[in-house]
């Protein structure tokens, strides 16, 4: 490809466009001095992106760069959200990637809908709470799945059979939302379990508290702030095609009288009980209880785990 010629892939003019950005003689950068486990100067960006991908990285560290980034893309203008979207380059190309496997269109217009989702959250996504970058990433996938679930509605005859069908989402389970909520990151395995114990469930706030060893007051509280977090992620879409795989734990909680992990294997898979195992959800699994005891799914206490 010529110099002078613009990629018609948006990832690839995007990725030109960063390029210029932060090229010689003038880099746009970002200014490191005091986050901890960068070097402290003016990076350039491509220099940040690239140590931001490194394993030694931290999640603070990334959220610490990504808040300031998307301050700066909110307040500062184009060029800025441009150099937001080039940063999380790496990230879109892979899901860029998994969104054309099976694709029958034109994968660019895939990729279009995949940085149309990232920029119209760019401008609403709460900088507060962790993977700032990820979460603009799974809002990209989340619109370029509907584009993808319209031309498959539109191209699809159904001849299999004549009678009812499950309905696609948002339908669906509790027991699932809350699976793709821990799997998210939005909850932790004891609130997930607290919330089917006691709202999904027979037992009493005091009853859950005592099978996780904890005081019925901050169990509560648990509860509270659990629910919170999850209604504002459904709220905004986040709980949507997630795949039923954990991420790395933000935070490990000892419970109070019991060992390490305590009740995560209800939910994950643990050593105290024997549980279905589940794989990477590649749709909406979604029935009655029956269907749900199939996999090992149900409440009180979701008992998912993850793939092995």
């Amino acid at each position: 490809m010529g110099s002078n010629t613009w990629p018609s892939s948006p990832l690839d003019a995007a990725q030109r466009a960063f390029d210029l950005l932060t090229c010689l003689p003038a880099p746009l950068g970002h200014d490191a001095r005091g986050v901890e486990g960068l070097p402290q100067r003016m990076l350039p960006l491509d220099e940040l992106r690239d140590l931001l991908l490194k394993p030694e990285a931290t999640t603070v560290v990334r959220d610490r760069v990504w808040s300031d980034l998307v301050t700066r893309a909110r307040r500062d203008g184009p060029e800025w959200v441009v150099a937001t979207v080039g940063m999380a380059l790496p990230g879109l190309r892979k899901q860029a990637g998994l969104l054309a496997s099976g694709w029958k269109g034109d994968s660019e217009d895939l990729d279009a809908e995949l940085i149309v989702g990232f920029l119209e959250r760019l401008r609403t996504v709460d900088l507060v709470e962790r993977r700032i970058c990820g979460r603009l990433i799974d809002a990209g996938v989340r619109c370029a799945r509907k584009v993808r679930d319209r031309y498959a509605d539109t191209h699809m005859v159904h001849v299999d059979s004549d009678g009812p069908r499950t309905p696609k989402l948002p339908w669906d389970h509790p027991d699932w939302v809350l699976a793709r909520a821990v799997a998210a990151g939005v909850l932790d395995p004891d609130e997930a379990n607290l919330i089917a114990a006691t709202r999904l469930g027979h037992e009493t706030l005091a009853q859950a508290a005592e099978a996780l060893g904890m005081d019925t007051t901050l169990a509560g509280k648990w509860r509270r702030l659990g629910e919170l977090r999850l209604r504002g992620a459904i709220a905004a879409g986040d709980l949507e095609y997630v795949p039923l795989r954990v991420r790395r734990p933000w935070r490990r909680r000892r419970v109070l009288g019991g060992p390490a992990g305590g009740r995560v294997g209800f939910l994950l898979g643990g050593q105290d009980r024997k549980v279905g195992r589940l794989g990477t959800q590649q749709g909406p699994l979604v029935g009655k209880t029956s269907v749900r005891g199939r996999v090992g799914v149900g409440a009180p206490g979701i008992v998912a785990a993850p793939a092995v």
